[in-house]
């Protein structure tokens, strides 16, 4: 970190209390003997006192944000938006993307020259720059083992790179994948060559670079064994039945370098965990209380790819029965479970039209995989208020706006209070890998930022000897620092309370107030306690639902 004036930026440390006065004289007899180094560096390598305490303070005395980055904080590919020679000559790393904002992190602020081009570089891809400030040595530590990955990487790449059939070379990106539990494959042509990515635990991790000229056979090959037509380049969907365990859905689209393919990896007989595995909260009582409710309906709400399919399996999973009819309307059936009626939505059929004929074969429990349009929320609601049981999904940020989806979908407010009975909303947030995790104290910041949520909602959180741990990375999570996800759930049970204020059509601030009262809790509240049992961390936590 670039330090201008040794003296004043040592006698600040010490007022602050972060080093003490021989600290001080123990890195100024480092810097004899290494002359360019500055006085916050020297402190930073002999580690004289807590380095992430330093970072900061450094960073606010020079008038930066001050972060001791970690390998595991960068979350994106450097090389997508800085070279990586721009790199290293600089001192510079993005490491993360928020809300169209890209933290950049420098070892020199006082270098607006350079700031300032990397400041463009960002606007002209859309993106505003936060600026962050850490130690030449973090950088320099921090793009060695991030290439050190890279490395591990294309000696993976190698075994699939030299002149294989293309057919084995398919296959074994394939196998790849499932062997590394991936959800989803991403073969995407660009510029100079062909990417594979591979969606892990929710994130896109680079796992292969295949050459352009190879791009035409790796397409013929997909295409030829999805069932796609091979001259046609628009957009199309295909299935891979050649894995006895696996259902492979493909979905191409043409791009301006070719067309990229993406194989969704199902599971033929995946098992279905149970709720509580899943980071449900509560207990048994509880979720009696919130589900199998009869003359009722029960809504998960998520954006895509947060879990809200498999919440809805482990209920059902719950709810089976020889005594009970269960039947499931879904685009499509990911698992298939021992039992069940399962309709698989497809060309000729939609949601509205299954659930009119799922209804004349005497269900006791319907699950509608989602709830898209008026149509199917009417007959869904209809289903729910002549004594069936109705599971479904809905695309809403929390718990409480489920109630003004469906308000602006067209549903009345007497149909959502009398059907309605619970409404649940959820994240997946990575789980920390049990093999590497590092322990460590919360810092201040952090125990004020666990406080402050803790009274903004009337929970009381236990700091006392409480640790947390750092994501470190290692072999078996793929050196992410994290394995598998969890989720953090928020459950609003509709109380007579509730449901009063919708027939008055209250606006979902005065419902979540009241809410509030009642014992609701939002999603930072169950993320928090999963922070405080080192299933998770802040960082992870603060991804997903921006919580500093």
């Amino acid at each position: 970190m670039e330090v201008k004036k040794r003296q004043p930026i040592g006698i600040e440390l010490v007022k602050r209390g972060v080093v003490t006065e021989s600290d001080i004289e123990d890195a100024i007899n480092y810097q004899r003997t290494h002359p360019n180094v500055k006085i916050g560096e020297a402190l930073y390598i002999l580690g004289s006192c807590d380095r992430e305490n330093l970072a900061e303070a450094v960073g606010e005395i020079i008038g930066g944000r001050g972060i001791l980055l970690r390998p595991q904080d960068v979350k994106l590919n450097i090389s997508e938006y800085i070279s990586p020679e721009m790199a290293q000559k600089n001192k510079v790393i993005p490491f993360a993307i928020e809300a169209g904002r890209i933290k950049v992190c420098f070892a020199d602020i006082s270098d607006t020259k350079t700031i300032e081009t990397i400041r463009l570089l960002m606007l002209n891809k859309g993106l505003i720059m936060e600026t962050y400030v850490t130690f030449e040595s973090v950088i320099n530590d921090v793009l060695q083992k991030l290439n050190t990955v890279r490395e591990i990487a294309s000696s993976e790449i190698q075994v699939i790179n030299q002149d294989e059939p293309m057919t084995k070379l398919i296959d074994e990106i394939i196998r790849n994948a499932m062997e590394k539990r991936a959800s989803d494959i991403h073969i995407e042509p660009l510029e100079s060559e062909v990417r594979i990515r591979c969606r892990i635990d929710g994130e896109l991790i680079t796992t292969a670079r295949l050459p352009k000229e190879r791009q035409s056979q790796i397409i013929g090959r997909l295409k030829a064994i999805s069932n796609m037509h091979q001259e046609k380049q628009e957009s199309q969907d295909g299935r891979i039945l050649l894995y006895n365990d696996y259902n492979i859905r493909v979905s191409s689209q043409k791009n301006i370098y070719g067309e990229k393919f993406v194989l969704r990896l199902l599971r033929k007989t995946a098992d279905i965990r149970d709720i509580f595995e899943l980071g449900y909260p509560g207990d048994e009582k509880s979720l009696s209380k919130s589900v199998n409710k009869r003359n009722s309906i029960t809504v998960v709400a998520a954006p895509t790819g947060e879990g809200k399919t498999t919440t809805l399996y482990s209920i059902i999973d719950k709810l089976n029965s020889p005594e009970v009819n269960i039947t499931t309307i879904e685009d499509p059936v990911e698992i298939r479970i021992p039992g069940l009626n399962q309709i698989e939505i497809d060309a000729k059929s939609t949601f509205s039209s299954s659930l009119r004929t799922v209804l004349r074969q005497d269900p006791d429990i319907i699950l509608v995989g989602e709830i898209r349009d008026k149509e199917t929320a009417e007959i869904a609601m209809q289903a729910g208020q002549t004594g069936h049981y109705v599971l479904s999904t809905i695309h809403t940020i929390d718990a409480i706006e489920v109630i003004t989806r469906l308000r602006k979908i067209g549903i009345s407010n007497y149909d959502i209070a009398s059907t309605l009975a619970t409404a649940m909303s959820q994240r997946l947030v990575r789980r920390l890998c049990p093999h590497c995790k590092r322990e460590r104290d919360f810092t201040e910041q952090e125990k004020q930022t666990i406080t402050n949520i803790g009274n903004r909602y009337g929970e009381s959180f236990n700091l006392d000897d409480v640790k947390t741990f750092d994501a470190v990375g290692c072999e078996h999570c793929n050196r992410t620092g994290y394995y598998e996800r969890i989720g953090i759930f928020e459950i609003l049970d509709l109380t007579d309370e509730i449901k009063e204020l919708i027939m008055q059509n209250a606006s979902s601030i005065e419902i979540r107030k009241k809410a509030l009262e009642l014992g609701y809790r939002p999603l930072v509240v169950d993320g928090i306690k999963k922070v405080l049992n080192g299933t998770t961390n802040l960082n992870e936590l603060n991804r997903k639902i921006l919580i500093f």
